[in-house]
């Protein structure tokens, strides 16, 4: 990662902004990424490219190396399964779609459905019909109504790590700071002999 970021032209003191084109999850990844390796000051574009109303460069640039120092992670933010496994009391959130949180479908892993108790909060209800995110009031509702606060350590997983960081950045604009994330998600979950559930409820 360091590497990748210093090809990139990322310096310890750059502001890092970053977007994609596909509703902000990818971006959120990164987002995730920079803060998890200790870069202070990142940002996301909300809504991505698409909401950038500035000019656009269609060649690209010439980029000097940069500085950029990856720090130790912060352990506690990323999950295992063993970690997942002896949670207790604690709100698991799975962020894929509906479909595949109700075993209705499956199109990558080997087995359909979600971890036993998790609540659904699948990552597009974050944003507005223009791909911004909703208000922060708005979206702190949405994980309240899922019984998910601040101050219990909330777990988000998908299918590979990568959509529920747009959860994770939907919780700390909803002011909910401490969620940490299932690195494996459920490929790691559905390859092992884990308990299964599917349907509509947790």
């Amino acid at each position: 990662f360091e590497s990748a970021m210093r090809r990139a032209g990322v310096n310890d003191r750059s502001r890092v902004v970053v977007y994609d084109d596909t509703g902000g999850s990818v971006a959120a990844r990164l987002w995730f990424l920079l803060r998890w390796f200790g870069h202070a000051d990142q940002a996301v574009l909300d809504g991505g490219i698409k909401a950038w109303d500035g000019p656009l460069e269609k060649t690209e640039p010439r980029i000097s190396p940069g500085d950029f120092t990856a720090r130790p992670p912060d352990l506690s933010k990323v999950l295992h399964f063993e970690d997942v496994v002896r949670l207790r009391e604690v709100p698991v959130i799975d962020a894929r779609l509906g479909e595949r949180y109700r075993g209705e479908k499956e199109p990558v892993d080997p087995k359909a459905g979600h971890i036993p108790g998790a609540r659904s909060a699948p990552w597009p209800g974050n944003l507005r019909e223009d791909g911004r995110f909703k208000p922060p009031a708005e979206l702190r509702k949405r994980f309240e109504e899922i019984g998910v606060e601040e101050g219990q350590g909330a777990v988000v997983y998908c299918g590979s790590g990568v959509n529920a960081c747009n959860d994770l950045l939907a919780l700390e604009l909803a002011g909910i700071h401490d969620a940490r994330l299932y690195a494996g998600s459920w490929s790691d979950w559905s390859h092992r002999d884990a308990p299964v559930a599917t349907g509509s409820e947790p």
